[in-house]
């Protein structure tokens, strides 16, 4: 798959219902480039808007500066069982400084387990922390979802291509 999309093969992949279930998760790992250079990889949580992923982040974030000054990233969200299923994707970042807590923080939150009790105190322990937050809006620009199923990495397949066309070869010569 090449690195371009267009829109509606995007929405494609994204309006999958595996898709959608792995939108529906808490944590996706954003890779991005830091400013020294080197690529950084780091756990965070986020929700999808339907066209849009959403995470928030402190102010002083060191991540902002690298976000700031090369806005392309790379998201993986994925499951921890066998086959695993996976959605990569890629976009470009807007930066949203916000006072206060920004709503998409409170609900990427709400999948914790916690008793109602336990969420009064969280989210007033998260009111009186953040004066304001730093929304981390990523539009796709690719996307591409693997279930080792219907659909593998590219270099798989590849291989399985390669396969069938080395027994096509061999079976056609058989019988020559």
């Amino acid at each position: 798959m090449s690195n371009t999309m267009r829109p509606g093969e995007i929405d494609e992949v994204l309006s999958r219902p595996l898709s959608q279930e792995l939108l529906a998760r808490d944590l996706t790992r954003l890779a991005y480039v830091a400013k020294d250079g080197t690529p950084r990889n780091v756990p965070i949580a986020f929700t999808w808007n339907g066209s849009e992923v959403v995470m928030c982040t402190t102010p002083n974030s060191p991540k902002l500066i690298s976000l700031r000054h090369n806005p392309v990233v790379a998201l993986t969200i994925d499951t921890e069982v066998h086959p695993p299923k996976i959605l990569f994707i890629r976009g470009t970042v807007e930066l949203d400084l916000v006072e206060g807590i920004p709503e998409e923080y409170l609900e990427m939150n709400g999948s914790y387990e916690m008793t109602p009790e336990q969420r009064v105190v969280w989210e007033a322990e998260v009111r009186s922390l953040y004066a304001s937050m730093v929304r981390i809006v990523v539009t796709p620009t690719w996307a591409k979802l693997i279930d080792f199923e219907t659909t593998l990495p590219t270099q798989v397949e590849e291989l399985v291509q390669q396969r069938a066309e080395r027994e096509a070869t061999r079976s056609g010569s058989f019988w020559t």
